[in-house]
Parts: C-alpha cells; sequence; structure tokens
C-alpha cells in the first residue's frame, strides 16, 4: 500500500488543479456547497463530472446528464474487465470499493505493477487501494477547497470558462495523429453547433462525441486504405 502511495504521489500533482476547477465550477454552475460535495463523492470521475457539471449549469435535462455521464464513462467497463481476473479471490465488499475507486491512473499503475511483480491477492488488492485512495483523498479534498474558494469569486472573473478550459488542456495533447484530429475538429464543430442552433434536452454534447467517434473510424480506416493501396503501388 506504502508503495502504491508513492507511486501515485506524481499523478496527485497533476489532478489537485482538476479538482480545484471542479468544486469552484459546481458553485458557478448554481450547485449548493452540498450538492457540490455530494456530486464529487458519488460521481468521482474528473472528465464526466465536469461535463455534468457543464451542463447543470445550462439547465440540461437530468437525463441528458445522466447519460453523457455515462457515455464518457463506459472506459471503466473495459478497465474493470482486465482487472477483475487479479481480484478474483477477494470478497464481495472489498471488489465494490476497489470498483468505487478506479480511475484511468489506478488502472494504469495497478497493470503495470502486476505485468513486473508475482503478488498474491492481498499484495494486489493493497497496492490499488494505496494508488487509489489517495487519488480519491486529494480529489475530495481539493473540490471542497474549489468549492470554498469558488463560492468567493466574483462573477467578473469570469469562472464559468474554467471548465472549457479543462477539457481544452485535456483534449490538444492527445490530438497525436490525423484521425485524432479529426475527430476533435467533427465533434467539436457538431457540440457547439448544437449549443448555437438550441438543439433540444442539450443534446448537443452527446451528438458531438458521437459524430467525433464516426469522424475518427473513417478517417482511420481511408487512411489505412490509402497506405495499402501505397504499399501495393510500391510492390507492383
Amino acid at each position: 500500500m506504502r508503495r502504491g502511495v508513492r507511486d501515485a504521489a506524481p499523478i496527485l500533482i497533476g489532478i489537485a488543479p482538476f479538482g480545484l476547477v471542479a468544486g469552484a465550477a459546481a458553485i458557478d454552475a448554481g450547485l449548493t456547497p452540498l450538492q457540490a460535495v455530494g456530486l464529487s463523492v458519488v460521481v468521482f470521475a474528473g472528465a464526466s463530472q465536469l461535463a455534468a457539471i457543464d451542463l447543470l449549469g445550462s439547465n440540461a435535462e437530468l437525463l441528458v446528464v445522466l447519460v453523457t455521464g455515462l457515455v464518457i464513462n463506459l472506459r471503466m467497463v473495459m478497465y474493470s474487465a482486465s482487472i477483475a481476473p487479479h481480484f478474483r479471490p477477494l470478497r464481495t465488499w472489498w471488489k465494490s470499493l476497489c470498483s468505487y475507486v478506479l480511475t484511468d491512473q489506478a488502472y494504469a499503475l495497478s497493470i503495470a505493477r502486476y505485468t513486473d511483480r508475482d503478488l498474491d491477492s492481498t499484495e494486489r488488492r493493497d497496492y490499488y487501494l494505496g494508488v487509489a485512495v489517495s487519488l480519491w483523498v486529494v480529489w475530495q479534498c481539493c473540490t471542497v477547497l474549489g468549492i470554498v474558494v469558488g463560492a468567493r469569486v466574483p462573477d467578473s472573473w469570469g469562472l464559468e470558462f474554467a471548465v472549457p478550459l479543462v477539457f481544452l488542456s485535456l483534449l490538444v495533447p492527445a490530438v497525436t495523429t490525423r484521425p485524432k484530429l479529426v475527430a476533435a475538429v467533427v465533434g467539436g464543430s457538431v457540440a457547439v453547433a448544437g449549443d448555437v442552433f438550441g438543439v433540444p434536452f442539450n443534446l448537443g454534447l452527446i451528438a458531438g462525441g458521437l459524430a467525433g467517434v464516426v469522424a475518427g473510424v473513417i478517417a482511420d480506416e481511408r487512411l489505412a486504405t490509402a497506405s495499402r493501396d501505397t504499399d501495393d503501388g510500391g510492390a507492383h
């Protein structure tokens, strides 16, 4: 468990600002401090939490907020299916705790550790919880701090721009290939168009996400086809 906390330490520095933004943005979206803390504890997922806050601030339908959070967090299904064999001997309540604190970082660090070491089920559990619980504690503390700070920030500071800026900071480093660029441009354009033209129930974000995925897949397939045709031409 100590090794898990130590391995997670560099990541904790990176997630602290996002927790602050999530807390401050929740207050700016009109949530009470208690609601903001409840959202952070129940959801505990950076990207979907920020998206939910943004939609709540736009008076979106609750169903749209829930569906958006589920769509963004679908990757957790793959994470849990991948890491589940390592936790099979554990009791159900341990598995439930592990599933609640599952994050991208906890999964990545734990899978890497399990691959490199021959650990028993208790050691695997303790390492995972060392990473995951430390992330949870820092996220909640920073969220609460953001709530306290956000409640005192004047409207003139333009706090509503915090969430879009956070998403941009996550998006830009991730656009490393042409298909990803196509997905980002198409998805972002559709989402913005949905907001501009007033798509019912604030469904523009979901539509943008689906459009981005489809555009990225098509671009990837076309590039792969063009690459194969080039190779065949070279072979001839």
